[in-house]
């Protein structure tokens, strides 16, 4: 290959690889830490035996993903407060033709499912990434985990009943989820908490990331009175020169509250049966940062 070549090789899979590390880690700059460090092994090597460079690729990525994960699950141990996947914004509309495969991918990334994948171990999140969301065959899998074919198969299963019985039952239709995010948004901003406390389930709960570098809850808060009460007040708090931006984050509808022009926090909003079920707020600056261009 020439040097052109095997730029454009790299540049034609960069997509599928930072979707694999961004799964695997739940972090941009993370993700695109290790799609780099794919990319230097991919360049320095001699490739007259790569036949097909997808699969090798994904290879060389799931398995700095995997080194990578072990790393940060550490650091995580030690985070303040409860933890959430940087917000990636998205837009598998303009890419995936296919309503079926725009569903999975964007499942796949959702917040509520990265949360999920967290309690995984990293071979069983590997397998996960790239069986559920990806399709890639056992075979596959196997070869780029060096494990035996059946023991992937039991790593799957194990990871899909573990993810299936934790994953949230949520409603995925984008329009329900937009008109209710106006409807929060309406309703928070405009300081009416009856119309608020009507928008959530009576089980609704709260996840707030900050990281311990903004204000946010420590805990997860539960029931629609302690939510509504909370979101009541942070609302009448108000944010300097504040201004509002919906945009897709993670396969779903998202708001993005900007101070001053700054990203200050985003909101997403998971719907059951026309009701807010769960309100994540993310407000740590490190994993807004992607979102200020």
């Amino acid at each position: 290959m020439t040097a052109d070549t095997v730029t454009d090789v790299f540049e034609e899979h960069r997509p599928v690889l930072t979707g694999v590390a961004y799964r695997m880690l739940g972090r941009v700059a993370d993700a695109e830490d290790v799609v780099q460090e794919a990319w230097l092994r991919w360049s320095a090597r001699a490739r007259d035996d790569v036949r097909e460079p997808r699969p090798y690729l994904v290879r060389i990525t799931t398995r700095l993903a995997i080194d990578r994960l072990r790393h940060v699950q550490a650091r995580r141990e030690a985070y303040v407060g409860p933890w959430l996947p940087e917000p990636l914004e998205t837009d598998f509309g303009a890419t995936v033709e296919d309503t079926a495969e725009r569903a999975v991918l964007a499942d796949s990334v959702s917040l509520a499912v990265l949360v999920v994948l967290e309690s995984l171990s990293p071979l069983e999140r590997a397998v996960f990434v790239l069986r559920e969301a990806f399709g890639f065959p056992y075979g596959e899998i196997a070869a780029t985990l060096e494990r035996s074919e059946s023991a992937v198969r039991q790593l799957s299963g194990r990871a899909r009943r573990h993810v299936e019985e934790r994953r949230p039952r949520f409603d995925v239709d984008p329009a329900e989820r937009r008109d209710l995010t106006e409807r929060f948004l309406a309703a928070a901003s405009g300081g009416d908490l009856d119309a608020l406390l009507a928008l959530l389930a009576p089980d609704v709960r709260l996840v707030g990331d900050s990281g311990g570098k903004a204000k946010a809850p420590l805990r997860v808060i539960e029931s629609a009175d302690k939510v509504g009460r909370f979101l009541f007040g942070a609302a009448r708090k108000g944010i300097p020169e504040g201004e509002f931006r919906f945009l897709e984050v993670n396969g779903g509808p998202a708001l993005l509250v900007l101070s001053g022009g700054k990203p200050d926090s985003v909101f997403q909003l998971d719907v059951v049966d026309g009701l807010i079920q769960c309100v994540y707020i993310v407000r740590n600056p490190d994993k807004l940062a992607a979102l200020a261009a």
